[in-house]
């Protein structure tokens, strides 16, 4: 019976809100709190197996060797603060739909989505994952009063939750505002963060795990900075995870600093 009616009301759905699923545009045939057909979820690629032990990096090209870790130029060079970093999806396709609805549509069952997606990584790599509290990297204050909220904290929240962990929205903060061109360089994109995070006053992180989430990493860059700020601070280490990471992780150049 029960079964029955919920088909009963995903069918009243369909006749009397005849809306396209968000990113196919099909007919909306169910209800549901998250607007996108099965295949549509289905079809977001996830990360190689073959990957940066570190960051995450897929490495398709890179040969293995017996008894050494896979580790990715970036990592080979230290270039992260981070202790390790991983990615639920490749930013393309209908990943990238759903997470710009997300970030401008404040779509909060879709934040559920991503967090069950993220904690299922965190139980597949418990003993590399685990952590002693929940972040979300923040936005600049003027940047997250204009908008309303911080994307990332509609990640993070549901996921400490689906964790046991505390989650400190407010640990961390952004003391520099991104850059206003909309078109980012390399060198734009690290050089925008260096030095533009800090941890409040009386924020407790001492010896703690920390775990940071964000929507997207690109070039690591955003990661970097915040996992600096909060190990600056007395944190044990940071880990970070993301929804999508870009499917190229382009270092940055010497001029640009070991970010």
């Amino acid at each position: 019976m029960r079964g029955w009616l919920a088909e009963a009301g995903d069918a009243v759905g369909g006749v009397f809100f005849p809306a396209g699923y968000r990113i196919c545009d099909k007919l909306l045939v169910r209800a549901s709190r998250v607007p996108f057909c099965e295949e549509c979820l289905a079809s977001f690629e996830a990360p190689l197996e073959k990957k940066c032990e570190v960051c995450g990096q897929s490495l398709a090209w890179m040969a293995v060797r017996e008894g050494e870790p896979l580790v990715c130029r970036a990592c080979q060079q230290k270039t992260y603060a981070f202790e390790r970093a991983r990615s639920f999806g490749i930013y393309d396709g209908a990943l990238v739909r759903a997470i710009l609805i997300l970030k401008w549509e404040r779509m909060e069952p879709l934040g559920v989505w991503f967090a069950d997606r993220l904690a299922e990584m965190a139980g597949r790599e418990e003993d590399r994952l685990a952590a002693d509290v929940v972040v979300p990297v923040p936005l600049h204050r003027d940047r997250e009063r204009q908008r309303g909220y911080n994307q990332a904290g509609l990640i993070s929240k549901p996921l400490a939750r689906r964790l046991g962990l505390p989650h400190k929205a407010v640990l961390p903060m952004r003391t520099r505002a991104r850059p206003g061109k909309q078109v980012l360089t390399l060198e734009d994109r690290w050089e925008s963060v260096r030095g533009a995070f800090a941890t409040r006053p009386g924020s407790q992180v001492d010896n703690k795990c920390v775990l940071l989430v964000d929507d997207v990493m690109t070039t690591g860059a955003m990661l970097d900075a915040c996992a600096r700020a909060l190990l600056e601070s007395g944190a044990k280490s940071v880990l970070g995870l993301t929804i999508a990471r870009a499917a190229r992780n382009p270092l940055p150049t010497p001029d640009s600093g070991n970010l």
